[in-house]
């Protein structure tokens, strides 16, 4: 080996790119502040990144960084999953030691590092893969804070647009979960490369739009640095006219420069860049350009050992041959390993090699690395092997080593990996006769493991056309659980892709499986939690119950306590709250039994929203916290911790903690929750920008969670609280008479979810949309009001948050008040209130409206309900009375508006948005929502469209 031979130097002045190290040295002083902090560096192939991340990984570790480097390489793009994350933790490793790694990471969890690094041992036996990755994520997360918390930590990738579907992902995750670490992520990318369709280019955008982010785009060398870089590498002022020659042959690309710099005077400069950059090579010996073609076909790395075994030859001959080609600066050596300096020179080499040559080197390679597998680092063999004989054309030992590596791939939880491997089998099944034999499974079981994996990484399209290819070769007379299981499948992929027939699916796959066995079992699982979803809970009941049955008889009590907590959401919907919590109780006792986290979180987060549900919020808010605690201890942060996190918002906003809602909301969300629960808590976001006048963020989330264009495959409880928000909006912009439509359309198809809170809140919202529109459109109010009395009659009350709810509805603002109040639920309190003043001013009671006016006021200006403040304030103007705080005066004249309100006006008067008006005054929508809240109360109105009719009637638009 050629541990003690140096190369000839590239240039031993480090020229230019002061600005860029000046940028990269502001994010990491970024990063040492506690505030974690991502570089994405670009530029074309040859330009110099790598040696400035180098020389800024050297500075960094000088200042005290921990410094840990992992690098992509081709072979990801074919299933090396999370190369560079294994390659640093690999170097954390050796400057420590497992243990020490381990140590940093919840008791137990060190071992799923094992899925990145054999060192590890055996990884654990949680077979919970629907969240799999999610906790590898969370897990490599924990570790790099807990490493910052030593020392600040600088973790270099480079060459991202080789990186695999998992690190790229990774990557993303990280950049948007590291916040109060002192990390610093500087990711190398070829910016030459990235195409229309690269899948580095959405990550990219998406980066883009991350706090902390920086982009630098490394330039090409000006004619003056080209001249400093060739008198660094020749230790002489270069002449005046070479130095121009080689500009503008090179272009300022500094690989180019060293290159041409190697050209006598009498060389003449190489006609391509592909030219270029093998001219260093040919000028080699014969023996030495032989051995750089073997060393092309294994990579821009190979070990000593595994190259001498591919070329065949002697160690003595292997650095003999390798001598030239290490003193031309062609190669380097690294730790036992010979690296081309630059991924093109490889690039280079390898598209020279001659087909028949290409062929016989790549399966030389997997035989050597299959004959020892310790010629490659731990954990590599197989996806190597597989990359080769794929190379090598050699369809039999392609298909063989495809399924071995995608094995190893579901293992490290890399799906697409996996998916793209289970393809080529796919590929090359009618290729290879006895294909079958050859691994030991049939042409069906590669679709099924497909089709799972596709779902588990969220490729729907793939999973069900997998799905479709299993199907087709099955009888369900002769392998009816096989088909039954490949329905439920379909239907879990139909209900992510909101397309109908999930429970049609369901239904076809239960007849299949009509023995009382695990079949049976996990198929009832599924469809009765879908009939429950779907508001059908009698039957989903029953159908949750002979499952029950089954699993205890089976004493399978992991089925057994997903069961409880299926027959728990039943209950729940049903309104019986106090037998839903105890349901869950016994569910969490069973999880925390067997040590289950997924069974002991979700048992807790179902019991935060039964708690919320029974006005117990206080209660809730803390056991959610308890659960987010044991979340991130399980590893499961992203993924159950969010949920939890949801009901921790949602119980927080009832309590009228809203600017904390927000905060855990938007934490939430970074975690790239499931669909579902984003939408669940953009709902929640959306309550509160409803509640403080914010237009514009709830006309967005609207539009995503489908409240303005509804979707048939949407569940009940979905469809229950869009119908809801759209209500609020169209009071919120002052249009009652559209707030009733929509109800009509909900009433008229009901969908609403039979959950009694929701129900009642929904039928509560309706009736103050009812009360609004009277006056505009009374036949439709009138026949509004006789379809939600009707509806009301089937509700039932499960406890003091839906009596409060219904108590509105029916028109007993007073009592629901006092139920708010006793809640600790200061909007609905002040809502109702302000319901109760109305009627009490309706009736002559003035003096009764002021009292309820004035306990109303502070509980709305304190959760900074603009549009609440307004309507109190407006309402006191009305009836005469005087707030503590906001005295009665009437509407004012147009002095009193400053020049930029009355502009906003005339817009406000003219039916535009927010965001319009905001492209129309150049300001900001948030600054135009502060002008239309000063404006509301000065013209003594609620709403919108009553400032309009105010303004015109003043003649202030005139």
């Amino acid at each position: 080996m050629l541990d003690h031979m140096m190369a000839r130097a590239v240039s031993p002045v480090f020229v230019g790119r002061g600005a860029e190290l000046e940028m990269l040295a502001e994010a990491f002083e970024q990063a040492r502040k506690q505030a974690a902090a991502v570089v994405l560096l670009g530029g074309e192939a040859g330009v110099g990144k790598s040696r400035l991340a180098a020389r800024f990984a050297e500075q960094a570790s000088r200042d005290g960084a921990h410094v840990l480097v992992g690098g992509c390489v081709e072979l990801s793009a074919e299933g090396l999953a999370y190369a560079p994350f294994t390659a640093a933790l690999r170097q954390l490793v050796r400057e420590t030691s497992t243990a020490d790694v381990a140590g940093l990471l919840p008791d137990g969890s060190g071992r799923e590092l094992a899925r990145l690094l054999p060192e590890f041992g055996e990884p654990s036996g949680n077979l919970d893969t629907e969240s799999a990755r999610a906790r590898l994520f969370e897990l490599i997360l924990t570790l790099l804070e807990r490493l910052a918390e030593r020392r600040p930590v600088l973790l270099l990738i480079e060459d991202i647009h080789w990186a695999d579907r998992s690190s790229r992902d990774l990557i993303a995750f990280l950049s948007r979960n590291l916040r109060a670490a002192p990390v610093l992520m500087v990711l190398t990318y070829r910016s030459d490369e990235l195409h229309r369709t690269h899948p580095l280019r959405p990550v990219l955008a998406e980066l883009a739009r991350v706090d902390g982010v920086t982009r630098i785009d490394l330039p090409r060398f000006t004619h003056d640095e080209v001249a400093a870089q060739m008198a660094g590498i020749l230790g002489v002022a270069p002449e005046f006219t070479k130095v121009g020659r080689v500009f503008e042959r090179s272009e300022g690309i500094p690989l180019f420069v060293e290159a041409l710099i190697d050209c006598d005077d009498d060389c003449s400069f190489p006609e391509s860049l592909h030219d270029l950059i093998s001219a260093s090579v040919e000028r080699l010996p014969d023996d030495t350009q032989h051995v750089l073609r073997v060393a092309a076909a294994g990579g821009i790395r190979v070990s000593h050992a595994l190259l001498a075994a591919v070329s065949g030859l002697s160690d003595d001959d292997l650095e003999r041959a390798l001598r030239p080609a290490i003193a031309a600066n062609v190669v380097q050596v690294a730790d036992g390993a010979y690296a081309f300096r630059h991924a093109l020179i490889r690039e280079a080499v390898h598209d020279d090699l001659l087909p028949g040559e290409h062929m016989r080197l790549h399966a030389r390679y997997a035989l050597e690395i299959d004959r020892d597998r310790d010629l490659v680092p731990p954990g590599r063999a197989a996806i190597e092997i597989a990359h080769h004989w794929h190379s090598a054309r050699d369809d039999l030992w392609a298909l063989i080593s495809a399924w071995e590596a995608a094995e190893k791939a579901a293992r490290a939880f890399a799906y697409t990996e996996q998916i793209d491997l289970l393809e080529r089998v796919l590929t090359l099944w009618d290729k290879v006769p006895d294909a079958a034999e050859r691994i030991g499974v049939d042409h069906v079981t590669v679709y099924e493991r497909a089709s799972e994996s596709a779902y588990l990484c969220g490729e729907m399209e793939r999973g069900r056309k997998f799905v479709q290819g299993a199907l087709a070769e099955l009888d369900e007379e002769t392998e009816p659980e096989r088909v039954a299981e490949l329905l439920v499948r379909r239907a879990n992929i139909k209900i992510q892709k909101h397309t109908s027939g999930f429970i049609e699916d369901l239904r076809h796959a239960e007849r299949l499986v009509p023995l009382p066995n695990e079949a049976r079992a996990h198929t009832l699982s599924h469809l009765g939690r879908v009939l429950m979803l779907c508001d059908q809970v009698p039957e989903g009941t029953a159908v949750t119950e002979e499952a029950l049955r089954i699993a205890r008889d089976l004493g399978d009590e992991c089925l057994e306590a997903d069961l409880l907590l299926n027959l728990a959401l039943g209950r729940s919907i049903s309104g019986d709250l106090e037998q839903t919590r105890a349901t869950n109780d016994r569910a969490l006792a069973i999880g925390r039994r067997l040590d289950s986290a997924r069974t002991t979180l979700r048992a807790i987060a179902n019991n935060v929203d039964t708690l919320n549900n029974l006005g117990r919020s206080e209660e809730a808010v803390r056991l959610a916290v308890e659960g987010e605690r044991l979340a991130k201890m399980y590893g499961r942060s992203r993924h159950q911790g969010a949920f939890i996190a949801n009901n921790r918002a949602e119980a927080l906003e009832a309590l009228g903690r809203w600017d904390e809602a927000l905060d855990v909301s938007a934490r939430a969300l970074t975690m790239e929750p499931a669909r579902q629960n984003r939408w669940h808590l953009l709902r929640l976001r959306a309550d509160i920008a409803i509640a403080r006048g914010e237009e514009d963020t709830a006309k967005q989330i609207l539009t995503e969670v489908g409240a303005f264009a509804p979707r048939p495959e949407d569940g009940t409880q979905e469809w229950t609280a869009n119908t809801r928000l759209l209500i609020g909006w169209h009071l919120l912009r002052g249009e009652p008479g559209k707030a009733v439509e929509a109800a009509e359309s909900a009433l008229v198809n009901p969908r609403w979810s039979g959950k009694a809170m929701l129900g009642w809140r929904l039928l509560a919202a309706v009736r103050i949309a009812c009360d609004r529109a009277a006056a505009v459109a009374p036949e439709l109010t009138a026949a509004v009001r006789g379809l939600t009395d009707a509806f009301a009659v089937e509700m039932v009350t499960d406890g003091p948050v839906g009596t409060a709810f219904r108590q509105v509805y029916e028109g007993r603002f007073d009592e629901a008040a006092a139920g708010w109040k006793l809640l600790g639920r200061p909007h609905p309190r002040a809502k109702a209130l302000v319901y109760a003043a109305i009627a009490a001013a309706a009736g002559g009671d003035r003096d009764g409206a002021a009292v309820r006016l004035r306990a109303a006021r502070p509980l709305a200006e304190a959760l900074r309900a603009t549009p609440l403040v307004a309507e109190i304030d407006a309402l006191a103007r009305r009836v005469g009375a005087a707030l503590d705080d906001a005295p009665v005066r009437g509407p004012v004249p147009e002095a009193t508006l400053t020049p930029r309100e009355l502009e906003v006006l005339r817009l406000v008067a003219q039916g535009r948005t927010n965001r319009d008006i905001a492209g129309e005054l150049f300001i900001s929508a948030k600054t135009v929502s502060v002008h239309v809240s000063n404006i509301l109360p000065k013209l003594g109105v609620s709403t919108r469209g009553e400032a309009a009719a105010a303004a015109h009637r003043l003649a202030l638009l005139d």
